[in-house]
């Protein structure tokens, strides 16, 4: 476990915060979420100060960082808003899938594209019969000449319809076999002949967006194949891992956030004569939040100390994912409790809270499943 952070990672923190106050302030914040608009602007801001580089290797452009690094940008723009990671974070993890699988020759045409701001990523894994249970997408790609057309559907994907993206679609390649050796990994521009995307209109997250995607006759040269053929699923095993390290680390974020507007509201707000936060029972809420936040932020950043080791941290960041999602939902719900109608109120910023969070539960893999996979590392067999 990590015992603390350098005085690198210190000023990183320091440095990302600063950014978010100063370009991601709460008007920012709040036209994004109700124009339903992708913040642009804010990305522009996290390209210039070298943020998309911070966990890829200097020779692509980046500054050599690593999973802590990612995880303390990704904690810090969370806490400003959930939303806004998810922008930041999809780039991350799926250049990093790349890092890992990919050729030497799409590594230096891809890496030093994402830290420059000129290309995004996003990842298309779901369908609409195809959500937890990896093995049953359909999508596939077929040969054709040289390369592949690609045809199929794709449900939930966070931020595909941003300018400048390229999906990371999985897909079958050999419907044949069993899914972990006739899935693979394409990468698919999202204006590329052929696309179709239909925003959803959702509960919340509206700045990054989520897609229904629909892939008809897209043609795909071989050279946006990701690793070999078929080997789709030691992509997905490659980036497990750090993409639950970035939805952990996103709701330790988010979490503290709600935290300190419903601990500000009570220092402020005063009923009977005093500040509704030195009643004891409005007090111990908000002792319970941070304390539940503290481990939610000490189990991410165990598993992200493993990571950056180079050590399998399946069971850590497994169980961090787990159980920040499920105290930044229990924060925003507490948050909107102690804050009443104030809370509720589209004037505030804890009904948007309130909104984000019911998706981390789900998204990166639901609780559920979280739940089962934990059990079977204590060998534990679940049906």
């Amino acid at each position: 476990m990590t015992t603390g952070f350098t005085t690198e990672q210190k000023l990183l923190r320091e440095s990302v915060r600063k950014l978010m106050d100063t370009h991601a302030t709460r008007d920012y914040v709040r036209a994004k979420d109700k124009a339903k608009a992708y913040p642009y602007e804010l990305y522009d801001e996290w390209v210039k100060a070298g943020l998309l580089g911070v966990a890829f290797p200097e020779k692509y452009g980046g500054s050599g960082g690593g999973a802590i690094e990612l995880a303390i940008c990704v904690e810090e723009i969370a806490y400003t808003s959930a939303d806004f990671q998810m922008c930041y974070g999809g780039s991350m993890f799926c250049g990093l899938t790349v890092l890992a699988k990919g050729s030497e020759a799409q590594r230096e045409y891809w890496l030093p594209k994402i830290v420059a701001g000129e290309r995004r990523l996003s990842i298309s894994m779901s369908e609409p019969e195809a959500g937890s249970d990896v093995g049953a997408i359909r999508t596939k790609a077929e040969r054709a000449g040289n390369g592949y057309v690609v045809n199929g559907q794709k449900l939930w994907n966070t931020a595909a319809g941003a300018r400048d993206n390229t999906m990371c679609v999985y897909l079958k390649t050999d419907p044949a076999v069993h899914y972990r050796k006739g899935m693979s990994l394409m990468l698919i521009d999202n204006d590329a002949p052929g696309v179709k995307l239909n925003k959803l209109d959702m509960l919340g997250r509206h700045c990054a967006g989520t897609y229904e995607v629909f892939l008809t006759g897209v043609k795909v040269d071989p050279d946006r194949l990701v690793g070999e053929e078929n080997k789709g699923w030691d992509c997905v095993l490659s980036g497990l891992q750090i993409e639950r390290v970035v939805s952990a680390a996103g709701n330790c974020g988010s979490a503290q956030g709600a935290l300190d507007i419903a601990a500000a509201y009570a220092r402020e707000r005063k009923q009977f004569g005093r500040p509704i936060g030195t009643n004891q029972a409005i007090a111990h809420m908000l002792a319970d939040m941070q304390t539940e936040v503290a481990a939610a932020k000490a189990l991410t950043y165990q598993a992200a100390a493993k990571v950056a080791a180079g050590e399998d941290a399946l069971a850590e960041i497994t169980m961090a994912k787990l159980f920040s999602s499920e105290t930044y939902v229990k924060v925003a719900n507490m948050g909107m409790q102690i804050m009443g109608g104030y809370g509720y109120s589209m004037e505030f910023d804890m009904q948007r809270h309130y909104r984000d969070c019911r998706s981390s539960t789900i998204a990166a893999g639901s609780s559920q499943i979280q739940r089962n996979l934990i059990a079977g590392l204590m060998g534990l067999k679940v049906q």
